[in-house]
Formats: structure tokens, sequence, C-alpha cells
């Protein structure tokens, strides 16, 4: 509590008034409250101070002080209340941190699997085309060979064809000429007629 004997004289200043001056305290936190300077009773003395500016001063110092106190506990108030903000904002911070990290890597994951997986139809749509390529070759080969068999076919038969037409040309003149032998041994010579000779 605020004792009187904390205060002393001091030289008056210019305008002849005397001024307080408050011995420093030991203890570091308050120790004085506005209702102890409302309540504090100073001692009367032949030569002290005026009792009523002294009262006034006190009852001033009174005000300001419950100002200050409400204004520091305003300020406290203040300061947890933006703490308690900053932690939530620390919070948020770390789940967007990690939300971030998750959507990075659900990123990078679906990148990879998308890698993975064209790849993947790029190998089997290389694969179908190999096939298609080798299905369609061998076709043209088969047809090759079919076109090829046929050639052969076809110069075999014409062979035989030759061959037959040239059987029949040798037969027909054949039988041409037997018909012609036939024909010529078939005609009777012709004897000349002798003039002069009677018959018997």
């Amino acid at each position: 509590m605020f004792k009187p004997e904390d205060v002393s004289a001091a030289p008056a200043d210019a305008a002849g008034t005397p001024s307080l001056v408050r011995r420093p305290s030991t203890e570091r936190h308050l120790s004085v409250t506005p209702l102890d300077l409302r309540q504090t009773q100073f001692g009367t003395t032949m030569r002290g101070f005026n009792k009523a500016e002294v009262t006034a001063l006190l009852l001033q110092a009174a005000d300001d002080f419950e100002h200050v106190l409400r204004e520091n506990e305003r300020l406290r108030q203040e300061i947890l209340r933006i703490e308690a903000s900053l932690n939530q904002f620390r919070e948020l911070e770390g789940s967007l941190k990690s939300t971030l990290i998750s959507a990075q890597k659900i990123t990078d994951d679906m990148r990879e699997n998308a890698t993975q997986e064209a790849a993947r139809l790029v190998r089997e749509a290389e694969g179908r085309a190999e096939l298609i390529v080798e299905k369609a070759q061998s076709r043209v080969e088969d047809a090759q060979r079919e076109i090829e068999g046929l050639r052969l076919r076809r110069r075999e038969v014409e062979t035989s064809v030759e061959a037959i037409i040239s059987n029949l040309n040798h037969t027909l003149e054949f039988v041409r000429e037997q018909e012609q032998r036939e024909r010529d041994e078939k005609v009777v010579p012709h004897r000349p007629r002798l003039e002069g000779v009677r018959p018997a």
C-alpha cells in the first residue's frame, strides 16, 4: 500500500508551487492501486502541503492510474486474442501445408500413374500394330505363293492344251492323209482306145 512517507517535499518550481518526488520503490511489481490513492490519508503539520491540492492530485493520479490499468488489461486481452488468432492461423497454416503436401503427392502419384498407364497403352498399341503387320505380311506372302501357284498351274494348263492341240493337229493330218490315200486307191486307171483294131 502507498504510504505518505514515500512522498517528500522538493524545491518549489518557478511558480512557487512545491512538487512531489516519488521515492524509487524497491519492488518490481506495482504495490499501489487506484483505491489506495483515493483512500490515503495524510497527517497534518505546521508547514505541510495543501491538503486539498494533495487530495486532488491523488484523485487525478488514481484516475489516471486506473485508466492505465484498464488500458493495460485491455491490451493484455487484445494480446491474448491476437495470440489465439495467431495460433489458429499457425494451425491453419500447418493444415494448409499438410493439405498442399498431400495434394502435391496425389498430383505426383496421378502423374506417375498416368505416365505408366500411357506407356502401357503405347506398348499394347505397338504390340497390336506389330501383330496386325505380321498377319498382313503373312497374308501377303500367302497371296504371293497362291499367285505363283496359279501362274505355275496356268503354265502347266497352257502346256497341256498346246500338247493336246498339237496331237489333234497331227491326228487330223493323219486322218486327212488316210482319206486321201483311200480316195486315190478307189480311182480305176483309164485304158487308151486303139484305132484300126477291130474286135474279133
